[in-house]
């Protein structure tokens, strides 16, 4: 049992990068990544289609109080990003939250974690590039050029779409009597090719798009900084324009009432307001490639944040001020308040910026997933292929092609609201996980000098004071939850409240630092959040990982082989 909880020290960790994991060279990665960059990087990852999209359903559900909303989770992030930030400069190696709890709980928490990250990684680029087809082809068609529904569309959302018109005209609904949405979706289906009975529907734009972006993160890391700078500073560009001309028209009027659903209505956005901020902990697994990896990632993960965070409250504020929030239920409702306006041109310039910026997304966790398998690999927890690095592009190449095909290929059929929760869900556990980790570093002896840490505050009665607070305001004002808590769909919110009481207990004993508990528990509430279905997804996913670890990763890890 103790070999399920092996640790790897810090000093091997460094050991080992410095001597190439054993391997007898250097890792051969390209030092090449400053501040500037990482930021960049970071806002790549964060700002995706979630600000030209899902905000505008935020907006809708919370009203011009959905501000309160984003501010919430990025305080949740920024707790998470400061517990990252002192991993990131004590441990200096790619790797993420995998090496992180590989430090701070040992290798079957390293293992858990990193197979959560390649889902999370996985699946979000999965539904990053379903949006970005979306946008793509939603573009072509503005413009006269038209791709057959049967090319851009998954199977099953024809297929659905296919049976409910059927029945509607059986009904003796006319075909032009459909909504456009379903329309095209039942021309998808009938105007697809066969082989035998199967019908070739597929979304290959998505497709496309993942193999370029495979391509460009293969052929080096410059190639990469290089394209992601340029991305980023357009739809910064883009951001700032719609900010600047959409505070003309801000009508105050429209912001009251400001919470007209009150804050259930609020918290309707938890999902795609988080889903806005995931990316920022992608670029700690670039530690290797950074010039200086202490200094730069904690600084580049604040900086990241605190940008993104500032333009999602100012683009919510002008959203709700331009127009009423009831208008915001749209796939594209940037570009509904300018075309309100008369300014078609800006609403062009919007869905232009969407794929630039939905490409950006996609190229930093195309970066993030190969450099997982990588650090995997050298623990000896998978094949030694997978941490192979290429002799000319200097980049890990049999993980990039591989990570290519695990999101291309899935992206020609899947559904993007089935991948699109579990992205969330297995984030947030990233996040918890790592907050945790850094309680353990913080009490971990001889700990190497880190160039950043979480400022210490003494949390042993504050944590008290707040699960209290938290315990009698739920009683007086939502005394229903704590009922709902022992349904099944309540099940997350009751082991949020265990785990509440388990960590302030720990933390008045052991006194914890105040901002990793914050972290900890305020991403644990939203991922508490999330559906039971996710959950059990979730679950399911972890379960197929461990038969892995333990019918290979056990046996051939490194600490196992230097043991014997």
């Amino acid at each position: 049992m103790n070999s399920l909880f092996r640790k790897k020290s810090i000093d091997k960790i460094l050991a080992d990068a410095a001597s190439g994991y054993g391997d007898g060279e250097t890792t051969g990665l390209h030092q090449v990544l400053g501040v500037r960059d990482l930021t960049f990087f970071g806002i790549a990852a964060i700002i995706g289609a979630g600000v030209f999209s899902s905000i505008g359903k935020a907006c809708f559900d919370g009203g011009p109080g959905v501000i309160l909303l984003y501010v919430f989770t990025a305080i949740a992030c920024g707790f998470a990003a400061l517990c990252y930030a002192e991993f990131a400069s004590t441990v200096p190696v790619s790797g993420s939250a995998y090496t992180y709890s590989y430090v701070a709980f040992g290798e079957i928490f390293a293992w858990i974690i990193g197979w959560d990250l390649l889902m999370e990684y996985a699946i979000g680029n999965i539904a990053v590039a379903i949006s970005w087809s979306d946008y793509f082809t939603h573009l072509l068609d503005s413009a006269g050029l038209h791709i057959g529904s049967w090319l851009t569309m998954d199977y099953s959302t024809a297929h659905n779409g296919f049976s409910e018109a059927t029945s509607l005209l059986a009904s003796g609904t006319s075909l032009s009597n459909l909504d456009a949405s379903l329309l095209e979706k039942y021309q998808a289906w009938t105007g697809a090719p066969q082989i035998g009975n199967v019908r070739m529907i597929f979304d290959l734009p998505a497709f496309c798009i993942v193999a370029f972006i495979t391509y460009v993160v293969f052929i080096g890391m410059k190639e990469s900084r290089t394209l992601t700078n340029t991305l980023v500073i357009i739809k910064l560009a883009v951001i700032f324009l719609i900010i600047v001309l959409g505070a003309y028209y801000v009508n105050p009027e429209n912001w009251s009432p400001f919470t007209p659903n009150g804050f259930t209505g609020i918290l309707k956005g938890v999902s795609a307001v988080f889903f806005a901020y995931i990316g920022f902990d992608a670029i700690s697994t670039t530690a290797e490639e950074c010039k200086n990896p202490q200094r730069d990632l904690p600084r580049a993960m604040i900086y990241a944040l605190l940008i993104c965070t500032a333009l999602y409250v100012l683009l919510a504020l002008i959203l709700t001020g331009m127009v009423s929030y009831t208008k915001l239920n749209v796939g594209d409702p940037l570009a509904l308040i300018f075309e309100e306006r008369g300014m078609k041109f800006v609403a062009g310039i919007v869905a232009v910026s969407a794929i630039v910026a939905t490409a950006s997304v996609l190229l930093v966790f195309q970066l993030g997933q190969p450099r997982i398998w990588m650090s995997m690999s050298r623990d000896g927890l998978l094949p030694k292929i997978f941490s192979r690095i290429h002799p000319r592009y200097k980049t890990p190449s049999f993980s990039t092609i591989l990570t290519g095909l695990c999101v291309a290929i899935p992206a020609l059929f899947l559904n993007l609201d089935v991948v699109i929760s579990l992205t969330s869900i297995g984030t947030l556990f990233a996040f918890v996980l790592v907050c945790a980790g850094v309680l353990v570093l913080q009490n971990m002896p001889d700990r190497p000098v880190s160039k950043f840490r979480v400022p210490y505050v003494n949390a042993q009665w504050i944590g008290i004071f707040l699960l209290i607070t938290a315990l009698l305001l739920t009683a007086v004002y939502a005394p229903e939850h704590f009922m709902n808590c022992f349904t099944t769909e309540g099940l997350p919110m009751l082991l949020f409240w265990l785990v509440a009481v388990w960590v302030a207990i720990l933390t008045f004993i052991r006194k914890y630092s105040l901002i990793p508990v914050l972290g900890l528990m305020s991403c644990f509430y939203l991922m508490a959040q999330e559906s039971h279905t996710n959950w059990l997804r979730f679950l399911v996913w972890l379960l197929v990982g461990l038969s892995i670890y333990f019918l290979y990763g056990r046996k051939n890890s490194k600490l196992n082989i230097h043991k014997k």
